[in-house]
């Protein structure tokens, strides 16, 4: 199971499947949040996974086989919800205090 030190991730990337463009306002609004963090939040189609060099993955559940099938051993955290997901404040914790981030 991939395995990443909150300390270590200094770039995330949101995987999302071309559509409604939530996971555009997701990774704005993960961007700012860690942004006093140093780290960079960008988004790109899960396809697309494998030609970026980010450190921790972040998409929706639906979405989060089909990036593991080319994320290539880093970690993806999947979540339910656009706003106010648990996974995401768990995630937001464990950067903040450089806990060990894993799959699931």
């Amino acid at each position: 199971m991939p395995q990443i030190s909150g300390g270590d991730v200094k770039h995330i990337v949101v995987g999302c499947e071309a559509g409604m463009g939530s996971s555009v306002m997701l990774a704005n609004m993960l961007a700012k949040q860690f942004k006093s963090l140093g780290i960079k939040v960008t988004h790109c189609p899960v396809n697309q996974l494998a030609d970026y060099e980010a450190d921790l993955i972040v998409c929706h559940r639906g979405l989060s086989q089909r990036a593991r099938s080319v994320a290539n051993g880093r970690v993806v955290v999947p979540f339910d919800m656009f706003l106010g997901d648990p996974i995401l404040a768990m995630l937001a914790e464990d950067l903040e205090n450089k806990r060990n981030i894993s799959d699931d």
